[in-house]
């Protein structure tokens, strides 16, 4: 039975939600603001958290800020009527899985619900994944590069993993947009070249010409593991 913890302050939307997620086998449980919920999300622990963005106590930006620094894989959804472009990608950057504009249907945000956590129940490679100087511990959420710690946010994070799950496998914007942020429609795929770029930047020995992380022309990303790049060298 899968937990839900909803954070939001209309009491009207929880019962709503209640009624919904309960007839579907989840357990849930609900808070009317920031801090409540954060504490709330450390003792219920959650397969999936839905957040408003304004609540009163604490804000929703500063909730799933001490979230992903708590716990960087937890799946989160927002809930919002802000529908101004620059709030969604700020969000993803926050690292948000998903987003829905109020007024919202309940069956959407279910099904919402279920994609993230089968995304987030996805079979995770080897606990430690490694390649040229670089270590992954997926377990740890960390990543060493010459025994030094390289700090990634949780979508680049989440980008590499995929990368690691897909590796030689060209893999277009589009897909990296739909498994890594969980969205459909999203604003620009310029993001996407961002996080790699950054990805290239952090990992690679020589960010301008990127033996791992690799751009297919008119196509998309490939991620070549140490080895086959080396042998490729």
């Amino acid at each position: 039975m899968q937990k839900v913890l909803i954070i939001e302050d209309d009491t009207r939307i929880h019962k709503t939600l209640r009624l919904l997620f309960e007839s579907e086998g989840y357990t849930l449980e609900t808070a009317s603001d920031g801090a409540a919920g954060l504490e709330t999300f450390r003792s219920f622990k959650p397969a999936v958290v839905i957040l408003d963005l304004k609540l009163p106590k604490m804000s929703g930006r500063d909730v799933i800020r001490q979230i992903k620094k708590e716990a960087p894989s937890q799946p989160v959804i927002i809930l919002s009527a802000v529908s101004e472009e620059i709030d969604k990608v700020l969000l993803l950057e926050l690292g948000a899985d998903d987003y829905v504009t109020k007024p919202f249907s309940p069956k959407e945000l279910l099904a919402r619900v279920r994609a993230v956590t089968r995304r987030a129940e996805r079979t995770l490679p080897a606990e430690c994944y490694s390649f040229a100087d670089v270590l992954v511990d997926f377990a740890k959420m960390e990543v060493m590069r010459d025994n030094r710690v390289v700090t990634l946010t949780p979508h680049e994070f989440k980008t590499l993993k995929y990368f690691t799950e897909n590796p030689e496998r060209v893999i277009s914007r589009d897909e990296l947009l739909n498994q890594v942020w969980g969205y459909e429609c999203y604003p620009s795929t310029r993001t996407v070249d961002n996080h790699i770029l950054r990805l290239r930047q952090k990992l690679e020995r020589d960010p301008v010409n990127p033996v791992h992380f690799r751009t297919i022309h008119g196509a998309g990303y490939k991620f070549v593991p140490f080895l086959k790049a080396q042998a490729e060298a």
